[in-house]
C-alpha cells in the first residue's frame, strides 16, 4: 500500500507516520506539508517521500497522489480562536483544502480517503453524549469549514463512488504536541507551563468538559482503517466517551508533574463549546479492537516528553 498524509508533519500527522512505520502491508509512506504549524523534524529518521507545499496546490497533490492506495487527509488550519481572528484563511486552508485533495483524489483514480473533522461541528447542540446524528449547530468558522469537510466526503462518495471515512476528533492529546505557539491546546499549554513554574490560564470557571482522546489512541484507530479499508460516508466520532473537567484535568496534570498547577482565571472565550462527549457505539461497532489509552496514563507520557524536551533543551544550552 502506498499511503499519502496531507499534514503528515504535524502533532497528528508525525505520530501517524509512526504508528504506520514498520507495518508489513505499507510499501511507502509521502506527507504533503506546508509546515505552516508542522515540523519536519517530527520526522527525522523516518523513511517518508516529503512533498512541501501547500494542499491548495494541485500539481503537488497530483505528484504526490500518483499511484496511492489511500490519503489520510489531517492538513488544516486548526484553533477555533484563530478562525475567530481570519475567517477567510481558515475557510480557505480547510474547506477549498479538502475539495482540493478530494479532486486530486478523483484524478489519481479514486484512493481511499480518511479526512479528519472536528468534535466543533457539534457547537451550540447540548445534547450529551454526542452522537454522529445530532443537528449540528457550530458556534464558530472553525467549526463551519470542519462540517464542510464533511458535506464534501459525504458528496463526492454519492456523486462519485469515492471510498471516504471522515473522523470526528475530540481533543486530541499526547507525545509531539507544541506548547510554543499562540493556538496551543489546553494539555500542552498547561504542561508546559507547569514544568516551569508559570500559571496556566483558565477561561472561565474550570468546570467545562472535555472528551480527551490519546494520540496513540487515535492513530491506531486510523491505522486499522487503513489497512483494513473502513469506508463510510457518515461521520464517525474518534473518542470513547469520557467526560473530563478542565479542573479534573489540573489534578492529572498536578499527580503526572509532581507539582502545584498556579491557575488564572480570565472569562471565557467566544465560540468555546461548555461541555464535550461523544457516544462512541458507532466507532467501537467499526473498530471493535481498539481501546482507549485512559487519561492518566495518557498526560504522563505527555509530562515525559515535554521533560525530555526540557533536559534536552537545558543541556544544548
Amino acid at each position: 500500500m502506498k499511503i499519502v498524509i496531507t499534514g503528515g508533519a504535524g502533532f497528528i500527522g508525525g505520530n501517524l507516520v509512526r504508528a504506520l512505520t514498520g507495518q508489513p502491508q505499507i510499501t511507502q509512506l509521502r506527507v504533503v506539508d506546508n509546515l505552516s504549524t508542522g515540523d519536519k523534524a517530527s520526522l527525522a529518521g523516518l523513511d517518508v517521500d516529503f512533498f512541501e507545499g501547500d494542499v491548495q496546490d494541485a500539481a503537488l497533490l497530483d505528484q504526490a497522489f500518483q499511484g496511492a492506495n489511500a490519503v489520510v487527509h489531517l492538513a488544516a488550519l486548526p484553533s477555533v480562536p484563530r478562525s475567530l481572528r481570519d475567517p477567510l484563511a481558515s475557510h480557505h486552508a480547510n474547506a477549498t483544502g479538502t475539495i482540493q485533495v478530494l479532486e486530486a483524489a478523483r484524478r489519481a483514480g479514486g484512493p481511499h480517503v480518511i479526512a479528519a473533522s472536528s468534535s466543533s461541528v457539534y457547537g451550540a447542540n447540548p445534547h450529551l453524549p454526542k452522537h454522529e446524528d445530532l443537528a449540528s449547530a457550530p458556534m464558530s468558522p472553525y467549526a463551519v469549514t470542519k462540517l464542510t469537510t464533511e458535506a464534501y466526503l459525504s458528496a463526492y462518495h454519492h456523486s462519485f463512488d469515492l471510498p471516504v471515512l471522515p473522523f470526528r476528533l475530540f481533543n486530541v492529546y499526547g507525545p509531539g504536541q507544541r506548547a510554543d505557539h499562540a493556538y496551543a491546546a489546553v494539555i500542552p499549554k498547561w504542561i508546559s507551563a507547569t514544568l516551569a513554574d508559570q500559571p496556566v490560564t483558565i477561561h472561565g470557571d474550570g468546570t467545562q468538559t472535555r472528551d480527551f482522546t490519546y494520540v496513540g489512541t487515535a492513530c491506531r484507530v486510523l491505522t486499522d482503517a487503513l489497512l483494513r479499508r473502513v469506508v463510510d460516508s457518515r461521520p464517525v466520532n474518534l473518542a470513547f466517551g469520557t467526560r473530563t473537567s478542565l479542573l479534573s484535568l489540573i489534578q492529572e496534570i498536578e499527580s503526572a508533574t509532581g507539582r502545584p498547577v498556579l491557575r488564572n482565571h480570565v472569562p471565557g472565550r467566544v465560540g468555546d463549546v461548555p461541555h464535550s462527549q461523544a457516544d462512541s457505539a458507532r466507532l467501537r461497532a467499526l473498530f471493535p479492537g481498539v481501546a482507549p489509552v485512559e487519561l492518566q496514563e495518557g498526560v504522563q507520557a505527555a509530562v515525559e516528553w515535554f521533560r525530555q524536551r526540557l533536559t534536552a533543551s537545558v543541556a544544548a544550552s
